[in-house]
């Protein structure tokens, strides 16, 4: 009997142990489509130049920028306006800069791609006005 209960509790820690939360390693294809309208890439080799960019873009839509780092190429700002956060990030591939923006509001991610491809139509007027140099 003792034995029969020590395998059974023996089974049962196995069995606790073994269970893994494999969801967040699962891949989703609508993580790679939001990934997809997040990421711009941009041919220019001045990261410098693109992240002054981002600034005013993030304060011509309304956002207080709160931190930006040359270095780790990321910048973020709040709206308050209507309650929204947004991290930019800029990173060299080849002759582009690939930048990817990430907004949520409060602690909801959002998700629609319009409000993504709005800032980046924002962002590509304000570098080619920039490239031209129109500003």
């Amino acid at each position: 009997m003792r034995k029969n209960m020590l395998v059974c509790l023996g089974a049962f820690l196995l069995a606790a142990c073994a269970t893994t939360n494999q969801t967040a390693l699962e891949t989703k294809s609508s993580q790679v489509a939001t990934r997809n309208y997040q990421t711009r890439s941009f041919e220019t080799t001045n990261k410098l130049n693109v992240m002054n960019n981002i600034v005013a873009t993030m304060q011509d839509l309304g956002f207080v920028i709160e931190k930006a780092d040359k270095d780790l190429g990321t910048i973020s700002g709040f709206s308050f306006t209507n309650q929204t956060s947004m991290t930019v990030s800029v990173r060299p591939q080849g002759k582009s800069m690939i930048v990817r923006a990430n907004a949520s509001k409060g602690t909801t991610a959002i998700t629609e791609p319009q409000a993504y491809q709005n800032f980046f139509n924002a962002l590509s007027q304000s570098l080619f006005l920039t490239a031209n140099e129109v500003l």
